[in-house]
């Protein structure tokens, strides 16, 4: 297989930065293990509505509701990357160049190049 596209995670740098300052100004300091258990929280709550999507697909998704859940799950990552000083952008980088060093070795199951 060959390399499709330099997967990137340019700008994330930028907004974790943007974000902390936000938080710090607004919010009372927390700590990572609090910040760790409201990403495990909001993460359930994004999953449990997809759970009532998967559950009766004939019924209207609200994508408000899911929007608002998703936007809640990125937050909840921000705050606890800030809390750790993990840079989200070179993490995010680093992971997706391995995941495509797998699937350009064959690693990764069926994909579109297979």
């Amino acid at each position: 297989m060959k390399r499709i596209l330099e997967p990137n995670a340019k700008g994330l740098y930028e907004i974790q930065n943007e974000f902390d300052k936000y938080q710090n100004a607004a919010f009372a300091e927390r700590s990572p293990s609090f910040f760790s258990l409201e990403l495990c929280g909001e993460c359930g709550e994004l999953a449990n509505l997809e759970k009532k999507i998967w559950r009766d697909p004939a019924k209207e998704i609200d994508m408000a509701k899911l929007s608002d859940e998703a936007a809640d799950v990125f937050i909840a990552l921000l705050n606890y990357c800030n809390s750790r000083k993990i840079n989200l952008e070179l993490s995010v980088q680093n992971k997706l160049k391995r995941i495509e060093d797998k699937r350009i070795a064959g690693e990764m199951g069926k994909t579109k190049s297979n």
